[in-house]
């Protein structure tokens, strides 16, 4: 079973995924960032490929991608880094990035790379959903690989229950119509979209992101799913500790308790 699957296969509650743009602030700090963050005891890690137009991105991300990329970091630079990674950590592990850098690498070609690394599945952002029925789902499902699709406030009700329908690992929720980046709490108006997508019953468990940076927004977004994403929090920590991902994981942990 697909290491995503085994997570959720016993319905959890509070999950913690983290987000992090490889190649920043270091271009050789990737495999050490996701080693702390299963020993401070994350459940999944998000690995972002950096990417000059980040659309859904915020200024703490999008600071974090031109960074990488001016060290050098590339897909197959990423790759190389990643190749001994399941000698060292046992949770899921994705690959976020947008679909230019991808389809330059070539899709097949991506998706053989992520299965020879031990990588669990991936979200394209700017992946048409009727791309991936036709052309990317049975490329990556030959490779074993879950592409997470997103949903949004603004998403109908049709295209939830269709992206339900044909994927398999969790949903991503994005919280707001907005592009990623820290908040101190959510509001009743997107309490009430967490609450509406709750009650659909879903077949897919679901994972909320963006905006969640501290207890409060983690407790009210994790009761309304399986757990949250943190993403632009821990990417500023990470860069105000000088890539040093003991510390900035630990301050993240410390946020999240306060």
């Amino acid at each position: 079973m697909n290491r995503i699957n085994q997570l959720f296969s016993n319905n959890p509650r509070n999950l913690l995924s983290i987000y992090f743009c490889a190649g920043s602030p270091s271009l050789e700090g990737t495999a050490e960032v996701i080693r702390t963050l299963e020993q401070k005891g994350v459940q999944m890690v998000e690995i972002g490929i950096p990417f000059s137009d980040p659309m859904a991105d915020g200024p703490v991300i999008q600071q974090a991608a031109t960074k990488a990329l001016h060290n050098g970091m590339t897909l197959k630079k990423l790759f190389s880094q990643l190749a001994d990674i399941r000698s060292q950590v046992t949770i899921p592990l994705i690959l976020m990035g947008y679909l230019n850098p991808i389809m330059q690498y070539g899709f097949e070609n991506f998706c053989r790379s992520c299965r020879e690394c031990g990588i669990d599945g991936m979200i394209i952002p700017d992946l048409p959903f009727k791309d991936y029925q036709a052309e990317f789902r049975p490329v990556a499902e030959k490779y074993g690989l879950k592409i997470i699709m997103l949903i949004t406030p603004e998403t109908s009700e049709e295209r939830i229950r269709l992206i339900d329908q044909y994927t398999d690992g969790f949903i991503y929720m994005v919280s707001s119509a907005a592009v990623t980046g820290a908040q101190h709490d959510f509001n009743e108006q997107k309490q009430a979209y967490f609450q509406k997508i709750e009650a659909m019953q879903l077949r897919n468990p679901r994972m909320i992101g963006f905006g969640i940076s501290n207890r409060q927004t983690f407790e009210t977004a994790a009761a309304h799913a399986s757990g949250c994403i943190i993403g632009s929090k821990f990417v500023a920590l990470l860069d105000e500790a000088r890539g040093n991902a003991e510390e900035a994981a630990e301050r993240l942990m410390e946020a999240l308790q306060s």
